[in-house]
């Protein structure tokens, strides 16, 4: 009994899809100032760098932020 324990499959890696500031900007209704100034105080999700200076953010953590606020 106790080896049927053990048979258990990890957890699959969960995938997120990457958004661009346009679509943060429209989710959060804030503007691209206001999104840089609450990243740099910690009160804002902070970009992935994709290379270059493109950024993106992951969409669960922004949704994650978003529900957060309506708590």
């Amino acid at each position: 009994m106790a080896d049927a324990d053990l048979d258990v499959a990890p957890e699959p890696k969960r995938v997120t899809r990457l958004i661009r500031l346009k679509e943060v900007q429209h989710r959060v209704g804030l503007g691209r100032s206001t999104i840089y100034r609450w990243m740099a105080e910690g009160k804002f999700p902070k970009p992935v760098q994709l290379g270059g200076y493109a950024v993106a953010w992951a969409e669960d953590e922004i949704q994650d932020w978003i529900a957060s606020r309506l708590d």
